[in-house]
């Protein structure tokens, strides 16, 4: 069938449909989800037959509205936000694993940067950290005590400082989607090119176990969802960059959602980490063991809850019968 044809048969059943969920219309529950399965057959047709055409752009923009429609006013479970963290969200986050992979590549990639520059470039450190915080931290190391950094200051005013600044940071990644991901590639590249040059300094100064043994102790969770937090960016920009068969401002406001509920998965986690940082990275006399069963622990978890878990569940939910 040509595409003219297509239009002139469906035309006045868009149109009354349209009507319907734009104007209020009173319309049987039956006849609404009849209406919007038929709908979605057209769009499926259109992606088939009419891939570069404005009907399908049409039909993509009318699906997304009606699906709002639809399911805004939905009764929700008492268990709703239980089922968000247990099910919704690690079968949702699946579908971005390579654009994590993504994030993690260009954050590892910057890492490495930042170390070689610091090996090969005595200065790079302080370019990168700041006068102040070389001086105080070479002092720290002269008393023997590298991470003495981290000992300032109250337990509860670190910890909220620590969690809201990790907060801002990883929303500052986010948000940076907006100007394509190209924006949060360079929060993600910054902040790797920071971490190597701050962990390779350490090595310079050949206290490199010690130092590290207390920094991953928050360091593992809190990396892990920067580079996490940068996937969400990239979700955003790339909306923006690659829209496939949506129109530019649907794919964005589409992409903007997916990346903020990657981002606000984070925030827990965040908490986490500042309160590691806040209320035990200060005891740097802590037992070795002790210091690697949680960064070990740390790890695992992150590992679990956004890589396996997901992917298990989606195995399962896939061998469901239909």
């Amino acid at each position: 069938m040509r595409e003219a044809a297509f239009v002139k048969q469906n035309k006045e059943k868009w149109i009354a449909f349209e009507k319907a969920i734009h104007f209020n219309t009173k319309i049987d529950p039956d006849q609404l989800a009849s209406g919007y399965i038929q709908l979605t057959n057209d769009l499926a047709y259109a992606q088939t037959y009419f891939p570069e055409s404005k009907t399908l752009l049409y039909l993509n923009s009318l699906a997304s509205q009606a699906h709002q429609k639809i399911y805004k006013n939905k009764k929700e479970s008492r268990h709703r936000i239980l089922d968000f963290w247990t099910t919704e969200f690690p079968l949702f986050f699946r579908h971005y694993h390579k654009t994590l992979g993504v994030a993690f590549l260009i954050f590892a990639v910057a890492t490495a940067i930042g170390s070689l520059s610091v090996l090969n470039d005595d200065s790079f450190v302080r370019l990168i950290l700041g006068d102040a915080y070389v001086n105080e931290t070479l002092n720290n190391i002269a008393k023997g005590d590298p991470t003495a950094i981290y000992k300032g200051g109250s337990e509860i005013g670190s910890f909220l400082g620590i969690t809201i600044n990790n907060i801002r940071v990883a929303f500052l990644a986010y948000s940076f989607g907006v100007i394509t991901s190209l924006g949060t590639a360079y929060i993600l590249f910054s902040n790797g090119v920071m971490l190597g040059s701050f962990i390779t300094f350490f090595y310079t100064q050949d206290v490199f176990f010690q130092a590290n043994k207390q920094i991953w102790l928050h360091g593992t969770i809190e990396i892990s969802v920067i580079i996490i937090a940068g996937c969400a960016g990239l979700i955003m920009g790339n909306s923006i960059l690659f829209p496939k068969t949506y129109s530019r401002r649907i794919s964005f406001m589409k992409g903007a959602k997916d990346g903020l509920k990657v981002v606000v998965s984070t925030i827990p986690f965040f908490i986490i980490a500042g309160f590691i940082e806040g209320f035990i990275t200060r005891y740097s006399n802590m037992p070795s063991w002790l210091a690697f069963l949680i960064i070990g622990s740390s790890l695992a978890f992150i590992i679990f809850y956004y890589i396996l878990y997901p992917i298990l569940l989606k195995q399962k939910h896939d061998q469901r019968p239909a």
